[in-house]
Formats: structure tokens, C-alpha cells, sequence
């Protein structure tokens, strides 16, 4: 039990019920509710399930599309001092079973998304889960009596929660809200790129200081009509969902990101504020490249990138559709309760003429010969960072402590071996500049270890990026018996540009928009990569990249497949 001086996600309630007395504080289709309204709304259902027998510390998980309903839920779980396991509706049967069985929830709450996994997870069972309430109509395969018959769960819709019974609370039970026992409210997930995702233990905390470091940084107020894009399964949409609602911002929900719904509903809505990763800032501006003329340039203020960095077209191009929009990016994870650092990428008050901030170490850098990285900023004001480099670079993993940081991972938590005041290893590497801006230059997990150095794959993609003819590229490390691990480049080719492996044979004036193994290597050269990192092999790759639903590049995918690719030519030779 906390507090009331500690931080609850819940002491927003208040703040809304005023800032949007009148106004719309969440627009769903064609849903609206106002601040009172809103706060209403999420008091029934914390009744509800105070009256159905929730308790302090209790999980309830939630798989559904992002709704009106999905932010009152959060809200209301947190009133009473549950805990939300967000579970990501992409997931397999096998992964939704194994991330429930991780959290042992006794409430699992759902809609149609999770349609091609439900009937399997019912099926096998959760032993903890007591009550399954369904977001909308009864309209998936409920057995008629309404109990599932390899568990004892007790099925029900919304409606059969019975909160148009509940008297509606007085002004002053917005303050009635309380703690779980070790401060947890959310437990996400992390993407999993390489393994099954953890369950991340975060507290109020946590969520309140990242609200607060996005409201002064990004400057998110009351007046901005918020976009939501990101999933509220995943730690970006979570923590900006509530940065908003901290705010008093009105919020507008898509069932999930697709670039002409979002388009649609930014030209409707006066949209001032989303955010995005890569691949969904690709997409709009191919989107508005084929629409024309919008309404949203002019309305669109804030945007702020997660997921990884943006290359030098997109933010051009992303300044053109969005002129008068600050664009900023941020670099953090689940462990971190979202952003550690924020640059800003453009800004309506700049033009490009200067190079930004997050590109590739130039001749500042270059001097005191360090590694090529990726800027990804100055902490937030909360955020303690330091690397564990004991060289003249200072090179080394990226480290944080702060209270910003999870409790611990969901197990560590219940069996109380996590020490929250460590310093946490994000995973990365890189180093900290003079002006305390953070580069980094690679993930240590991804590392790769050829003849006896290492190699840090984002490194040389970062440089390999800059080449006109590329639109992607993935490096990763095969098995070799010399070497260890051979550096292999994976390449797509941008549109109207040709790969060859014979571009050796061909006359300058035909090789002005060809792409071959040699070229790649002698641009490296060029931009004065060292010898070993230069990858040995590389394979044009025709399909999208395979990544995790928050974008992310499985490497271990496409290594695979890179690996029975370089068989097979050897097999044919």
C-alpha cells in the first residue's frame, strides 16, 4: 500500500475531469467523451471490479486493439491496485500461453484481435485465471454455459459488468486509487528479437518521471490532439499514452497503424501530436507522396521517433509533409520505461542546410579517431548515463540508474533477487561526447567476432547507409572456420538502381546507378572503414527485412538465412 505523496498513475484523473470539462479528452470512431465523462467511465470499472473481487497485486492481462475502452481499463485496473499485463494481439497461441503462464493473471480481458489465438489458449487452459471479460459482443466460440470446460473461468462482455448499476461516484473518489504491494503497475513485454519476450516489472514511478520528461521535452499539453499509432502493448505507445494523459491532451484512437487511416483521421481530427518508428514515417510519407495536397501539414506540431534512428531522406522528406511539426527521436527501451535520450531531428525554425545532430561522426570526431556511432542525444533531466569504458575514448556498455528504471523483471520481482539500485546494463555500446550528447555504436549482444576483433554491425550499417543506391541493409556474422565469424552485408537495392556482380566489366558511364560487391567495399574504404569490418560477402536481398512488431531487425532470422544461402552456393561450386 503507498502513499498519497507517491506518484500514481491515477492522480491524472483529476486534472482531466477540469482541463476538458467541456471538451473531448477521447475520440474513437464515432465515440466522444469529456473529461467528466472520461473519469467516470474508468470509476464504474474500477467499482466493477472492486464489486467482482479484484485485488491489490492482482494481473489482469489485455489483449485488444487500441480503443477508448483499452485507456480506461489501464486506468481503472491501476485504481484499484492491479497490475496490467498488455499482451500483443501479433503474438502466436504459444506466445500468448507462455507470457500467461509468466504473469499468472486472474483476469484476462480481450476483444477480436486476439481471435486466431483464442479458442487454442482456452482450450489448454490458464490456471490462475478466474474471469475473461470480452471487450465486445459475445461473437467468438464461448461454450453455451458460460464457463470453459478445461478451467473454471467465469466469461462475461462489458455490458455484464453491470456498470450503468453503479451509482456514480462523487467528485472526490478520484483520489481513492491505491498501490499494489511492490509498486507494480504495468507489466510489458519486451520485443523478444532474439528470445522470448521478458516480462518487465514497471512502477508508478517509473511511468510518472518518462510522462514528465516527455511533456517538458517534446512539449505536450493540454491543447494537443493526440494520435495514437503505437500499440498500447508495447512500452512507446504506454508511456506517451500516459505523458497525454498527464497532460489533459485529447486523445484519438485507431484500432492499429496503417498510413491511410492515420492520414484520414489526422485531417479530421486537427491531429497536433503522434508518434511513429521508421517503418511508419516510410509509410505515411509513401502514403502522401501518392494523395497530393493535405490538410495535416498545417496541423501536425510534434513528432516523435522510437524504434531506431531515421535516415537523412526520410527526415527530409518527413519535413516536407509535416513542415511545421518539430521532429524528434528517442533512444531507450522496456527496461527504461521507454526514453533515455531525445535529439531533435528538424525543427520548422531550421532548414536543413546544416548537417543534424544524429548523423554519423564527422570530422569533430574524427580527429581523435573514434568509432563512427549514431547520435541519439543528451539524457532526459532524470536519467543518470555513464559507460563502463576505461580507455582514453571511454568506449564501453552504456549504463543507467535512476527512477526511471523497471522494478526488475516479472520473476526477479516475486522472488525479490532484483536490486533496483544497481546500475542497469541497457545492452549497448557506445560512448558519451564532451557536450554530453550519447553515440552509440552497437548493440554487445549483436556483436560480431571476426579474426579476433570485433564488429559492431550497426556501425557499419550506419556508413553503408549513406550510399545512394541503398535502401536497406541488415550486417550480420556467419560460422567460419578461418575467421571465426565472416561479416556478410545483407543489401536492398533501391528503385531504378541495378546490382551486378560483373560491374567490374562495365564502362564508368554505366555504372552511375549499379551496385555491386566491390563498389559497396571501396565506399566503405572511402569513408575510411576499417579493413575487418568491411563485410566480405554481400547478398541482395528482394522481401522485407524480417522484424518484430515493433519494428525491430530479427538478426537471428536473417541469419538463418543467410547461412543456408551461402551452403547452397558453396554446394553448387
Amino acid at each position: 500500500m503507498g502513499h498519497f505523496s507517491e506518484p500514481h498513475i491515477c492522480q491524472c484523473l483529476s486534472r482531466i475531469a477540469t482541463a476538458r470539462r467541456a471538451s473531448a479528452v477521447t475520440v474513437a470512431g464515432g465515440r466522444q467523451m469529456t473529461g467528466p465523462q472520461f473519469v467516470e467511465a474508468v470509476l464504474r470499472l474500477a467499482h466493477a471490479l472492486l464489486r467482482l473481487g479484484l485485488k491489490p497485486g492482482d494481473v489482469v492481462a489485455i489483449s485488444a486493439y487500441n480503443s477508448d475502452c483499452y485507456l480506461e481499463w489501464l486506468l481503472a485496473v491501476a485504481f484499484v491496485g492491479g497490475i496490467v499485463a498488455p499482451l500483443n494481439y501479433r503474438w502466436s497461441a504459444n506466445e500468448a500461453r507462455s507470457a500467461m503462464l509468466a504473469v499468472n493473471p486472474v483476469m484476462l480481458v480481450t476483444d477480436t484481435s486476439c481471435i486466431s489465438w483464442y479458442s487454442e489458449l482456452h482450450r489448454d487452459g490458464t490456471p490462475s485465471l478466474k474471469w475473461h471479460v470480452f471487450l465486445d459482443s459475445l461473437s467468438l466460440p464461448f461454450p453455451r454455459n458460460g464457463k470453459c470446460l478445461s478451467f473454471h473461468v467465469l466469461v462475461s462482455t462489458m455490458g455484464m459488468l453491470d456498470l450503468h448499476m453503479i451509482t456514480p461516484p462523487s467528485p472526490f473518489s478520484t483520489a481513492d486509487y491505491v498501490w499494489a504491494r511492490d509498486g507494480a503497475v504495468i507489466i510489458c513485454f519486451t520485443s523478444g528479437t532474439t528470445g522470448k519476450p521478458k516480462g518487465v516489472a514497471i512502477g508508478h514511478s517509473a511511468l510518472f518521471i518518462q510522462s514528465m520528461a516527455k511533456i517538458a521535452i517534446c512539449g505536450y499539453s493540454e491543447n494537443d490532439v493526440y494520435l495514437h499509432t503505437a500499440p498500447l502493448c508495447h512500452i512507446g505507445g504506454l508511456s506517451s499514452a500516459m505523458a497525454m494523459l498527464m497532460a489533459g491532451a485529447c486523445h484519438v484512437l485507431i484500432p492499429k497503424f496503417e498510413a491511410k487511416s492515420a492520414i484520414e483521421v489526422i485531417e479530421k481530427q486537427d491531429v497536433t501530436a503522434l508518434i511513429t518508428v521508421p517503418a511508419m514515417v516510410a509509410d505515411l510519407i509513401s502514403f502522401l507522396r501518392e494523395k497530393g495536397p493535405w490538410k495535416g501539414k498545417d496541423c501536425v506540431k510534434k513528432i516523435l521517433n522510437g524504434g531506431g534512428s531515421l535516415s537523412m531522406d526520410l527526415i527530409k522528406e518527413a519535413g516536407n509533409f509535416f513542415p511545421r511539426a518539430k521532429i524528434l527521436s528517442a533512444y531507450g527501451m522496456t527496461e527504461t520505461c521507454s526514453s533515455l535520450t531525445f535529439i531533435t531531428l528538424y525543427s520548422p525554425h531550421f532548414s536543413f542546410s546544416s548537417q543534424p545532430l544524429h548523423f554519423h561522426v564527422g570530422t569533430d570526431l574524427s580527429s581523435i579517431q573514434r568509432p563512427r556511432g549514431i547520435c541519439v542525444g543528451k539524457p532526459a533531466p532524470h536519467v543518470e548515463l555513464r559507460t563502463d569504458g576505461d580507455d582514453s575514448m571511454g568506449i564501453g556498455k552504456i549504463l543507467t540508474r535512476g527512477p526511471h528504471l523497471m522494478i526488475g523483471y516479472w520473476d526477479q520481482v516475486r522472488s525479490s533477487v532484483c536490486n533496483i539500485h544497481s546500475w542497469f546494463d541497457t545492452g549497448d555500446v557506445g560512448f558519451i561526447d564532451g557536450q554530453g550528447q550519447v553515440w552509440l555504436i552497437g548493440r554487445e549482444s549483436g556483436r560480431i567476432k571476426t579474426g579476433g576483433e570485433n564488429v559492431y554491425p550497426e556501425e557499419v550499417e550506419a556508413i553503408l547507409f549513406q550510399h545512394p543506391g541503398v535502401a536497406g541493409i541488415v550486417i550480420v556474422g556467419i560460422p567460419d572456420a578461418r575467421l571465426t565469424e565472416m561479416v556478410v552485408g545483407c543489401i536492398r537495392v533501391k528503385e531504378n538502381w541495378l546490382w551486378s556482380d560483373k560491374s567490374h566489366e562495365l564502362g564508368a558511364e554505366k555504372q552511375e546507378c549499379l551496385l555491386s560487391d566491390e563498389i559497396l567495399r571501396q565506399y566503405c574504404r572511402d569513408r575510411n572503414l576499417t579493413g575487418f569490418k568491411i563485410p566480405k560477402i554481400f547478398i541482395p536481398w528482394k522481401k522485407p527485412f524480417p522484424t518484430t512488431t515493433t519494428g525491430k531487425i530479427r538478426r537471428d532470422v536473417v541469419c538463418q538465412e543467410v547461412v543456408s544461402h551461402v551452403r547452397c552456393i558453396r554446394s553448387n561450386l
